[in-house]
Protein backbone atom coordinates (compact mmCIF):
# COMPACT_ATOMS: atom_id res chain seq x y z
CA UNK A 1 0.00 0.00 0.00
CA UNK A 2 1.43 3.37 -1.04
CA UNK A 3 0.91 6.30 1.31
CA UNK A 4 1.26 9.80 -0.11
CA UNK A 5 2.42 12.54 2.28
CA UNK A 6 2.08 16.12 1.04
CA UNK A 7 3.41 18.82 3.33
CA UNK A 8 3.80 22.56 3.07
CA UNK A 9 7.29 23.81 3.90
CA UNK A 10 7.56 27.33 5.36
CA UNK A 11 6.16 27.60 8.89
CA UNK A 12 5.01 23.98 8.65
CA UNK A 13 8.21 21.91 8.38
CA UNK A 14 10.90 24.60 8.05
CA UNK A 15 11.29 27.91 9.86
CA UNK A 16 13.18 31.16 9.62
CA UNK A 17 14.70 32.49 12.83
CA UNK A 18 11.83 34.99 13.13
CA UNK A 19 9.31 32.12 13.19
CA UNK A 20 10.99 29.90 15.83
CA UNK A 21 8.53 31.01 18.57
CA UNK A 22 10.83 29.84 21.36
CA UNK A 23 9.45 31.00 24.70
CA UNK A 24 12.00 29.52 27.08
CA UNK A 25 15.51 30.64 28.07
CA UNK A 26 18.46 30.28 25.72
CA UNK A 27 19.45 26.92 27.16
CA UNK A 28 16.20 25.41 25.86
CA UNK A 29 17.18 26.16 22.24
CA UNK A 30 16.82 22.88 20.34
CA UNK A 31 19.59 21.53 18.15
CA UNK A 32 18.92 22.98 14.71
CA UNK A 33 19.86 22.01 11.18
CA UNK A 34 20.04 24.72 8.50
CA UNK A 35 18.24 23.47 5.40
CA UNK A 36 18.40 26.63 3.27
CA UNK A 37 21.02 29.25 2.49
CA UNK A 38 20.20 32.39 0.50
CA UNK A 39 22.86 34.74 -0.83
CA UNK A 40 25.40 32.97 1.35
CA UNK A 41 23.46 33.37 4.61
CA UNK A 42 21.46 30.74 6.55
CA UNK A 43 17.74 31.25 6.12
CA UNK A 44 15.59 28.24 7.07
CA UNK A 45 15.93 25.57 9.73
CA UNK A 46 14.37 22.48 11.23
CA UNK A 47 15.28 20.65 14.41
CA UNK A 48 17.67 17.72 14.13
CA UNK A 49 14.96 15.28 15.29
CA UNK A 50 12.69 16.64 12.53
CA UNK A 51 15.39 15.94 9.95
CA UNK A 52 15.79 12.35 11.17
CA UNK A 53 12.02 11.86 11.16
CA UNK A 54 11.73 13.13 7.59
CA UNK A 55 14.39 10.66 6.45
CA UNK A 56 12.35 7.85 7.99
CA UNK A 57 9.17 9.25 6.46
CA UNK A 58 10.67 9.39 2.97
CA UNK A 59 11.62 5.71 3.31
CA UNK A 60 8.15 4.70 4.48
CA UNK A 61 5.97 6.77 2.13
CA UNK A 62 5.95 8.94 -0.99
CA UNK A 63 6.88 12.25 0.59
CA UNK A 64 6.04 15.33 -1.51
CA UNK A 65 7.12 18.84 -0.49
CA UNK A 66 4.10 20.98 -1.40
CA UNK A 67 4.82 24.69 -1.44
CA UNK A 68 3.88 28.11 -2.80
CA UNK A 69 7.57 28.68 -3.51
CA UNK A 70 8.65 28.80 -7.14
CA UNK A 71 10.81 25.88 -8.35
CA UNK A 72 13.87 28.11 -8.05
CA UNK A 73 13.06 28.99 -4.44
CA UNK A 74 12.25 25.36 -3.62
CA UNK A 75 15.59 24.14 -4.98
CA UNK A 76 17.39 26.18 -2.32
CA UNK A 77 15.92 23.88 0.34
CA UNK A 78 17.68 20.60 1.16
CA UNK A 79 15.48 18.46 3.39
CA UNK A 80 16.75 14.95 2.64
CA UNK A 81 19.94 13.18 1.69
CA UNK A 82 18.17 12.04 -1.49
CA UNK A 83 15.75 14.62 -2.98
CA UNK A 84 12.10 13.50 -3.16
CA UNK A 85 10.92 12.05 -6.46
CA UNK A 86 8.05 14.57 -6.59
CA UNK A 87 7.64 18.17 -5.46
CA UNK A 88 4.71 20.54 -5.92
CA UNK A 89 5.71 24.20 -6.39
CA UNK A 90 4.00 27.53 -7.10
CA UNK A 91 0.89 26.37 -5.23
CA UNK A 92 0.35 23.60 -7.75
CA UNK A 93 1.52 25.50 -10.82
CA UNK A 94 4.60 23.30 -11.20
CA UNK A 95 5.02 19.57 -10.68
CA UNK A 96 8.65 18.52 -10.37
CA UNK A 97 9.53 14.93 -11.20
CA UNK A 98 13.05 13.92 -10.17
CA UNK A 99 13.85 17.62 -9.94
CA UNK A 100 12.63 18.50 -13.44
CA UNK A 101 9.54 20.51 -14.31
CA UNK A 102 6.74 18.51 -15.95
CA UNK A 103 5.94 20.68 -19.00
CA UNK A 104 2.57 19.09 -19.74
CA UNK A 105 1.34 19.74 -16.22
CA UNK A 106 2.58 23.34 -16.31
CA UNK A 107 0.86 23.95 -19.65
CA UNK A 108 -2.43 22.46 -18.45
CA UNK A 109 -2.37 24.64 -15.32
CA UNK A 110 -1.79 27.79 -17.35
CA UNK A 111 -4.70 26.96 -19.63
CA UNK A 112 -6.96 26.41 -16.65
CA UNK A 113 -5.86 29.69 -15.03
CA UNK A 114 -6.31 31.67 -18.27
CA UNK A 115 -9.84 30.32 -18.66
CA UNK A 116 -10.88 30.78 -15.04
CA UNK A 117 -9.88 34.21 -13.78
CA UNK A 118 -8.82 37.76 -14.57
CA UNK A 119 -5.32 38.28 -16.02
CA UNK A 120 -2.30 38.55 -13.74
CA UNK A 121 -1.58 42.00 -15.20
CA UNK A 122 -4.86 43.30 -13.78
CA UNK A 123 -3.92 42.12 -10.31
CA UNK A 124 -0.43 43.61 -10.59
CA UNK A 125 -1.92 46.95 -11.63
CA UNK A 126 -4.34 46.94 -8.69
CA UNK A 127 -1.53 46.11 -6.25
CA UNK A 128 0.43 49.12 -7.52
CA UNK A 129 -2.59 51.43 -7.31
CA UNK A 130 -3.64 50.31 -3.83
CA UNK A 131 -0.16 50.15 -2.28
CA UNK A 132 1.45 52.62 0.07
CA UNK A 133 4.75 52.84 1.93
CA UNK A 134 3.74 49.74 3.90
CA UNK A 135 4.43 47.68 0.75
CA UNK A 136 8.18 47.07 0.62
CA UNK A 137 8.36 44.93 -2.54
CA UNK A 138 6.07 43.58 -5.23
CA UNK A 139 6.87 40.37 -7.09
CA UNK A 140 5.35 37.84 -9.47
CA UNK A 141 5.97 34.10 -9.30
CA UNK A 142 6.20 31.78 -12.32
CA UNK A 143 4.03 34.25 -14.26
CA UNK A 144 1.11 32.74 -12.34
CA UNK A 145 0.50 34.91 -9.29
CA UNK A 146 1.64 38.03 -7.46
CA UNK A 147 2.74 38.80 -3.95
CA UNK A 148 3.78 41.80 -1.91
CA UNK A 149 6.26 41.98 0.94
CA UNK A 150 4.74 44.26 3.56
CA UNK A 151 5.50 45.93 6.87
CA UNK A 152 2.93 44.11 9.02
CA UNK A 153 2.98 46.79 11.72
CA UNK A 154 2.18 49.50 9.17
CA UNK A 155 -0.61 47.68 7.29
CA UNK A 156 -3.67 49.97 7.12
CA UNK A 157 -6.77 48.54 8.81
CA UNK A 158 -8.92 46.76 6.25
CA UNK A 159 -6.35 46.80 3.44
CA UNK A 160 -6.03 43.02 3.22
CA UNK A 161 -9.81 42.62 3.50
CA UNK A 162 -10.39 45.14 0.70
CA UNK A 163 -7.80 43.39 -1.47
CA UNK A 164 -9.46 40.05 -0.74
CA UNK A 165 -12.85 41.34 -1.85
CA UNK A 166 -11.44 42.90 -5.03
CA UNK A 167 -9.64 39.68 -5.92
CA UNK A 168 -12.65 37.47 -5.19
CA UNK A 169 -14.74 39.37 -7.74
CA UNK A 170 -12.16 38.46 -10.39
CA UNK A 171 -11.61 34.79 -9.57
CA UNK A 172 -8.56 35.36 -7.35
CA UNK A 173 -7.90 34.90 -3.63
CA UNK A 174 -5.47 36.26 -1.05
CA UNK A 175 -3.35 34.89 1.76
CA UNK A 176 -1.32 36.75 4.40
CA UNK A 177 1.70 34.69 5.48
CA UNK A 178 4.30 36.36 7.63
CA UNK A 179 5.37 39.48 5.73
CA UNK A 180 3.94 38.34 2.39
CA UNK A 181 0.49 38.99 0.96
CA UNK A 182 -0.26 36.56 -1.87
CA UNK A 183 -2.76 37.03 -4.68
CA UNK A 184 -3.43 33.78 -6.56
CA UNK A 185 -5.95 32.46 -9.07
CA UNK A 186 -8.64 30.59 -7.16
CA UNK A 187 -8.24 27.58 -9.46
CA UNK A 188 -4.52 27.28 -8.68
CA UNK A 189 -4.44 24.73 -5.84
CA UNK A 190 -2.01 22.37 -4.20
CA UNK A 191 -4.79 19.80 -3.95
CA UNK A 192 -5.10 19.40 -7.73
CA UNK A 193 -1.39 18.71 -8.07
CA UNK A 194 -1.47 16.32 -5.09
CA UNK A 195 -4.28 14.39 -6.77
CA UNK A 196 -2.11 14.01 -9.88
CA UNK A 197 0.85 12.75 -7.84
CA UNK A 198 -1.43 10.30 -6.02
CA UNK A 199 -2.57 8.95 -9.40
CA UNK A 200 0.99 8.55 -10.67
CA UNK A 201 2.26 6.98 -7.45
CA UNK A 202 -0.73 4.68 -7.08
CA UNK A 203 -1.37 5.99 -3.58
CA UNK A 204 -4.31 4.62 -1.64
CA UNK A 205 -3.99 6.98 1.35
CA UNK A 206 -3.00 10.64 1.53
CA UNK A 207 -1.75 12.58 4.55
CA UNK A 208 -1.20 16.35 4.46
CA UNK A 209 0.11 19.25 6.52
CA UNK A 210 -0.06 23.02 6.12
CA UNK A 211 -0.55 26.30 7.99
CA UNK A 212 -2.16 28.80 5.57
CA UNK A 213 -5.44 29.46 3.79
CA UNK A 214 -3.74 28.22 0.62
CA UNK A 215 -3.46 24.78 2.24
CA UNK A 216 -7.16 24.32 3.00
CA UNK A 217 -8.04 22.35 -0.15
CA UNK A 218 -5.00 20.11 0.40
CA UNK A 219 -5.91 19.43 4.04
CA UNK A 220 -9.56 18.76 3.18
CA UNK A 221 -8.72 16.43 0.28
CA UNK A 222 -6.40 14.26 2.39
CA UNK A 223 -7.63 11.26 4.35
CA UNK A 224 -6.00 12.75 7.44
CA UNK A 225 -4.18 16.04 7.94
CA UNK A 226 -2.51 18.24 10.52
CA UNK A 227 -1.86 21.95 10.98
CA UNK A 228 0.31 23.84 13.46
CA UNK A 229 -1.10 25.88 16.34
CA UNK A 230 0.16 29.05 14.65
CA UNK A 231 -0.17 30.74 11.28
CA UNK A 232 -3.06 31.85 9.15
CA UNK A 233 -5.31 28.84 9.84
CA UNK A 234 -4.80 29.25 13.58
CA UNK A 235 -5.49 32.99 13.36
CA UNK A 236 -8.76 32.41 11.49
CA UNK A 237 -9.80 29.46 13.67
CA UNK A 238 -10.06 27.09 10.71
CA UNK A 239 -10.53 23.42 11.47
CA UNK A 240 -12.03 20.27 10.00
CA UNK A 241 -13.01 16.87 11.43
CA UNK A 242 -10.03 15.12 9.79
CA UNK A 243 -7.43 17.77 10.71
CA UNK A 244 -5.36 17.52 13.88
CA UNK A 245 -3.74 20.56 15.51
CA UNK A 246 -0.31 20.49 17.14
CA UNK A 247 0.16 21.18 20.82
CA UNK A 248 3.33 23.16 20.08
CA UNK A 249 3.92 26.38 18.17
CA UNK A 250 6.83 27.51 16.00
CA UNK A 251 9.70 25.23 15.12
CA UNK A 252 8.65 22.75 17.83
CA UNK A 253 5.37 22.33 15.93
CA UNK A 254 7.40 21.41 12.85
CA UNK A 255 8.96 18.56 14.81
CA UNK A 256 5.53 17.46 16.04
CA UNK A 257 4.13 17.53 12.50
CA UNK A 258 6.96 15.39 11.14
CA UNK A 259 6.40 12.81 13.89
CA UNK A 260 2.64 12.80 13.29
CA UNK A 261 3.12 12.25 9.55
CA UNK A 262 5.53 9.37 10.15
CA UNK A 263 3.17 7.70 12.62
CA UNK A 264 0.31 8.11 10.18
CA UNK A 265 2.31 6.75 7.25
CA UNK A 266 3.61 3.70 9.08
CA UNK A 267 0.29 2.95 10.78
CA UNK A 268 -1.95 3.50 7.72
Amino acid sequence: MTVLVCSDLDRTLIYSAAAFALDGPDETMPRLLCVEFYQGAPLSYMTEPSARTLEALSAAATFVPTTTRTPEQYRRVHLLEKPPAYAICANGGHLLVDGEDDPEWAAAVRTRVADGCAPLADVQRHLVQSSGEFVLKRRTASDLFAYAVVDRAALPPGWVQDLTGWCAERGWRTSLQGRKVYCLPACLTKAAAAEEVARRAGASTTLAAGDSLLDIELLEAADLSIRPAHGELQDTGWTSPATAVTAARGIAAGEEIAEWLLEGATGA
